[in-house]
């Protein structure tokens, strides 16, 4: 998911105007509460709300003990 796509998932965890409150809800100050999968027409972005992917760990086995010798 990079950070300023297009066409950004329109779910309440990812909005301006909710603040989460557990794992399951959050308080949007539009709606109330609300579910964080939940959508609505009021939707703003908000990039500090995103949760980026790990980063996969290099795979070194393709290299012998001699590639890493000088």
């Amino acid at each position: 998911m990079q950070l300023f796509r297009k066409k950004i998932e329109k779910v309440c965890s990812l909005c301006a105007y909710c603040t989460k409150l557990n794992d399951e809800s959050a308080l949007c100050i539009k709606k109330g509460v609300v579910n964080l999968d939940g959508k609505c027409r009021k939707f703003s972005y908000d990039p500090t709300k995103r949760i980026p992917l790990k980063a996969k760990a290099p795979d070194f086995s393709k290299y012998s003990d001699e590639d890493f010798s000088l």
